[in-house]
């Protein structure tokens, strides 16, 4: 199966788990999986929240920001690979001046 991001309808997310400004995704979602294709704007966060039946992988594609994983923080940048297991506690801010993009998957487990 092909996912053409490109032809996928964008979602906007405001103030996502309690997060900052807007979370927008491009998402494919079924019974197994959620995969998408994400934007946060400079500023922009995805509030902290706890992976109780799924983990999560973000692979980032452009821009640079912050992941708050466990009480602890992580700077993520283009080319890294952020992993949340299943049971765990994260949130991401794009704390730049440009976007951050990524592409994530989180599998129904």
């Amino acid at each position: 199966m092909i996912i053409d991001f490109n032809e996928t309808a964008e979602t906007i997310l405001p103030h996502f788990n309690g997060g900052e400004k807007e979370f927008k995704a491009k998402m494919l979602v079924d019974e197994s999986n959620k995969i998408l294709y994400g934007k946060l704007e400079p500023g922009a966060s995805i509030g902290m929240h706890t992976h109780d039946t799924s983990s999560e992988i973000i692979y980032f594609l452009e821009g640079t920001g912050k992941m708050l994983i466990d009480g602890g923080d992580e700077a993520v940048h283009a080319g890294l690979c952020h992993y949340c297991p299943k049971g765990h506690t994260h949130s991401l801010v794009n704390n730049s001046e440009a976007d951050l993009i990524f592409f994530a998957v989180v599998p129904q487990q």
